[in-house]
């Protein structure tokens, strides 16, 4: 079975960024996702369309179909009042946006009163290296399309 839109997809990865191992799939928990909903990122959901069970590829995405270009409009200086607890240079933090969605930022600096932040992915403007191995593929049940992801024995229910 080729993997395509409403398929399920069972796959071993390996994510390197410069050389360096960012990600990867434990043994025996391979990611699971559902073809053609964006679960993952669109170059890699693209580059694995077509492919079957046992196919094993090398992929490498560029910025603009993996974690999007880097804004340096995205930087932004906060009042350290914003915050609750200690702030930590390099941690992530979340903020809710006025229409109740979660922003995720990573702190860059803290200079007195400021904190200096970053909206961007952490991997924005990164080139993506995959190593993919398909584990699986079948057909999507009804709950799963329904629900636009994929269901792994043991989820919980929503």
């Amino acid at each position: 079975m080729n993997i395509a839109q409403n398929k399920v997809v069972e796959l071993e990865y390996k994510l390197t960024v410069d050389g360096e191992v960012i990600d990867q799939s434990e043994p025996g928990e391979p990611l699971v996702y559902l073809q053609g909903h964006n679960n993952i990122i669109p170059g890699l959901e693209r580059a694995l369309e077509g492919k079957q069970t046992g196919d094993s590829l090398q992929v490498t995405v560029q910025p603009e179909d993996g974690y999007g270009v880097r804004d340096e409009d995205a930087i932004e200086d906060l009042e350290r009042s914003d915050f609750e607890d200690d702030i930590e240079v390099g941690a992530t933090y979340y903020a809710q946006a006025e229409d109740g969605s979660v922003l995720p930022f990573t702190v860059l600096a803290i200079d007195g009163d400021t904190v200096q932040v970053d909206f961007n992915p952490p991997l924005a403007g990164e080139v993506l290296n995959f190593d993919v191995k398909v584990l699986n593929v079948r057909d999507a049940t009804a709950e799963e399309l329904e629900h636009g992801h994929a269901h792994t024995e043991g989820m919980h229910d929503h």
